[in-house]
């Protein structure tokens, strides 16, 4: 990352943080820093209030608020867990992303990202949900975007519309069965039009019910219709 670079992003940070700060009308600022760091670093993940409360001081009704801020600064948003008529127990809590990746990178202080970290498997997953979301609103068909995770902890990442799509994120350059066990246990719960695994490989191919993507891919025919419609 060039310093330039480095300089662009600290101050679209700073303009977000203050411009949060400004509609909250924030009284403990140190306190909301704490918790955006540490929302950062579950960023992706289900949001825990008890745990952010006590890694920032503060009480979990307060987190609540907390996270209320980005949403209506639309810095960041909930993605709700899949729920509908479920066979097994499912998760109910919601999982937090922020708007955009490079956020998240200033906030851990990441530097350079390296394939094949786990920092880099949860850059790649938060990347293609931005596209999916995107697309959902540019798109203009504004279907629902979900998460799927049950109580065992089988999980699919994104499904889309009325269970049409599951989608399933690996940044692995090697698919193989074991990263479709969640699509799989799914498509026996539900009926389900497309089960896709997008991952790093370097061809698109079918593997049992399930079709590997290229994210390139994905993308280019997420754009052109061809995945939901």
């Amino acid at each position: 990352m060039t310093a330039k670079n480095r300089r662009d992003r600290s101050s679209r940070f700073a303009f977000i943080r203050d411009e949060i700060m400004a509609e909250a009308r924030i009284r403990n600022i140190a306190n909301f820093s704490r918790f955006l760091e540490t929302a950062a670093f579950s960023n992706g993940e289900m949001a825990n209030y008890s745990n952010i409360a006590s890694e920032c001081g503060v009480s979990a009704p307060t987190v609540r608020e907390y996270f209320q801020i980005p949403e209506d600064t639309l810095t960041g948003r909930f993605l709700p867990s899949f729920q509908k008529k479920p066979k097994r127990r499912v998760i109910l809590a919601p999982k937090f992303y922020f708007f955009d990746v490079g956020i998240v990178n200033y906030l851990l202080k990441r530097g350079k990202i390296e394939m094949g970290s786990e920092a880099f498997g949860h850059a790649f997953e938060h990347f293609i949900y931005q596209e999916i979301y995107a697309h959902s609103n540019y798109s203009g068909l504004e279907y629902p975007i979900h998460y799927w995770r049950t109580a065992s902890q089988l999980e699919v990442d994104f499904i889309l519309g009325d269970h049409e799509v599951a989608i399933e994120i690996k940044a692995t350059q090697n698919a193989n069965p074991r990263h479709a066990k969640g699509l799989k246990n799914f498509a026996e719960e539900y009926t389900v039009k497309k089960l896709l695994l997008i991952t790093n490989d370097p061809f698109p191919r079918q593997m049992g019910e399930v079709l590997v993507l290229p994210w390139q891919i994905f993308l280019k025919s997420l754009w052109a219709g061809e995945i939901i419609a």
